[in-house]
């Protein structure tokens, strides 16, 4: 795991500054927050080229990577933006953000809310969807869950729905006294 942020080379990459990748981060953010509310939205971080590559390349772009709000990130880079349709782009953003959640929060995400299995990115016809490998008793089969960016808070399992509710009763509660 790398925390950028205690690294001087590291920088939080600005909006607007990969713009495929901030509209893909977007997506990936909705989905994040609506089976991990408790958790912050992640961000885009960027590290300069390796010397070596700057050194046979002066125009070597940097690394950017997706991180925890608080910048820390896990896995692999970001390919080159301009090497990215759209939902390639967001595949790839979607299975950055996964490796960076598991690794850094020690948890699974996103979970099929059928088979209670970690699901996985990948696209179907041009488009980037969370996939479940299917159930354990061999009879159900692989299949789509949902688009990336179309996760619904119903999806969460029900005891955080349940644990939410009651937040939000106590919530109401103190407002009411």
């Amino acid at each position: 795991m790398h925390s950028p942020f205690n690294e001087t080379q590291a920088r939080p990459v600005e909006p607007g500054e990969y713009p495929v990748w901030d509209e893909a981060l977007t997506l990936v953010n909705h989905d994040l927050a609506a089976l991990l509310p408790d958790h912050g939205p992640l961000r885009l971080v960027a590290r300069p080229a390796w010397p070596e590559e700057s050194a046979d390349d002066e125009h070597a772009a940097e690394h950017v990577y997706v991180a925890m709000p608080n910048g820390s990130w896990h896995g692999d880079e970001l390919p080159p933006e301009q090497s990215a349709g759209p939902g390639a782009a967001l595949a790839a953003v979607a299975f950055a953000a996964q490796d960076t959640v598991l690794e850094c929060l020690w948890q699974v995400w996103p979970v099929c809310p059928e088979h209670r299995l970690g699901m996985h990115p990948g696209e179907e016809h041009g488009r980037a969807v969370w996939w479940c490998a299917g159930g354990r008793d061999g009879q159900s089969a692989q299949h789509v869950s949902a688009a990336v960016g179309e996760v619904e808070e119903s999806y969460r399992p029900r005891r955080e729905r349940r644990k939410q509710r009651r937040q939000n009763q106590r919530k109401n509660r103190d407002k009411q006294k």
